[in-house]
């Protein structure tokens, strides 16, 4: 089975050389890593959604309706000899039953400017059969506030197809909250294996937690 591996929100060495390095003074390396990893974890847990980079994540969506404001868009896009069948290439490709967007699951709840996309790949498969990769000059966006991906006038999406999409992402640059929320959980994670009753090293676990939680609220969806 393939290791948990995530970049976390805050490094080991982040960890030992701050204000909770005495709890983790007799961590080995790996240990001390492997917590920061269970830690970034459950800030993404709390959090609902994914906060530190990921790679090639997996989601699927279905096709649905298409803004009644956006019909009259493609009334006037010359046609091509495929599109002579109708009076414009939207009424060739029954423009009123075509879907425009989809909004990807993740993307940055807060700090816009320090979340990367990358190898969006998306797969259309359309409700009558048949299936195509989108390719990327028909796409508009990921964009970093909204996950909004806007396909481009002419994509033959009928409503009721399935979107397949696979992509990188997440905070390339964290930001210091989270940070912070990373270690305060990690801090409790560790409490909890060395000093359980909460009377050896001043630190209390739910107080640790509650000041994580109050963090990682701010990145829920709402």
């Amino acid at each position: 089975m393939a290791a948990d591996s995530p970049v976390p929100l805050a490094s080991a060495s982040d960890m030992a050389g701050g204000q909770f390095a005495d709890l983790v003074r007799d961590y080995s390396a790996d240990t001390l890593a492997q917590l920061m990893i269970e830690a970034t974890r459950q800030c993404e847990g709390i959090a609902g959604r994914r906060l530190a980079p990921f790679t090639a994540v997996p989601e699927s969506h279905r096709a649905t309706g298409i803004d009644p404001d956006e019909l009259s868009g493609s009334g006037s896009m010359p046609m091509d000899l495929q599109g002579t069948i109708g009076r414009s290439y939207s009424n060739a490709l029954g423009g009123g039953d075509q879907v425009r967007h989809v909004w990807l699951n993740e993307y940055a709840a807060r700090y816009p400017e320090m979340w990367t996309y990358s190898n969006l790949q998306v797969t259309l498969l359309r409700s009558y059969g048949g299936s195509q990769t989108a390719a990327a000059a028909s796409l508009i966006g990921a964009e970093n506030d909204s996950g909004h991906v806007w396909f481009s006038l002419g994509t033959f999406l009928p409503v009721g197809s399935m979107i397949r999409l696979v992509y990188d992402g997440g905070y390339s640059t964290v930001p210091a909250d989270l940070g912070r929320a990373c270690k305060l959980l990690a801090a409790s994670l560790a409490l909890g294996e060395i000093d359980p009753t909460g009377t050896q090293f001043g630190h209390d676990r739910g107080v640790l937690a509650a000041q994580a939680e109050a963090i990682l609220c701010n990145y829920q969806h709402t």
